[in-house]
């Protein structure tokens, strides 16, 4: 059933407070943070997502398929600095690939569909060896996003630390 247009606006406004929210506050932010930054009661957060955890799945699933969209133009190298840096500037890529406790599965898997289709291509262009493994990059990527939102990287170590992991998968 497609929602109103005050109550798809209202959704709307809900999801982009609670990104910047989580974005800068992490997991911790808090609804009431989210409802006054949407500019709406409360009531209508959880009308709209019946738990703080509802709205969290959304955000990271949006955020998720945003990354998988970004996967699907972009090189391997291309794709890890991108997330790398967008890591250092929000919680919500390393929440997304580290929470495990939420119901993201899908979305998880089509980042790493997405992900698996530019290793392949790295491979075929003699960027990445043939024995390197997605999960391995999955786990390349998760460690890298999370040492750099956790110890506040600055551009210069992001970009050397950058070139010591896509050498290594060469």
């Amino acid at each position: 059933m497609a929602l109103r247009a005050d109550a798809a606006r209202n959704r709307a406004a809900i999801l982009a407070a609670a990104s910047e929210a989580f974005a800068e506050h992490g997991p911790k932010a808090t609804t009431e943070q989210v409802a006054q930054q949407a500019g709406v009661a409360i009531g209508t957060v959880f009308r709209h997502f019946a738990t703080k955890d509802d709205l969290l799945v959304a955000i990271m699933k949006e955020s998720l398929k945003r990354l998988a969209t970004l996967a699907d133009e972009s090189t391997l190298a291309e794709f890890f600095t991108a997330v790398v840096d967008e890591a250092a500037r929000t919680r919500m890529v390393v929440t997304a690939l580290g929470e495990s406790r939420l119901d993201i599965g899908d979305a998880l898997r089509g980042l790493t569909d997405s992900v698996s289709r530019l290793l392949e291509q790295a491979k075929a262009a003699g960027e990445a060896r043939s024995t390197v493994q997605v999960d391995e990059v999955m786990a390349l990527l998760t460690a890298a996003t999370y040492a750099a939102r956790q110890s506040s990287w600055t551009t210069d170590l992001r970009q050397r630390t950058l070139a010591v992991i896509l050498r290594g998968l060469r």
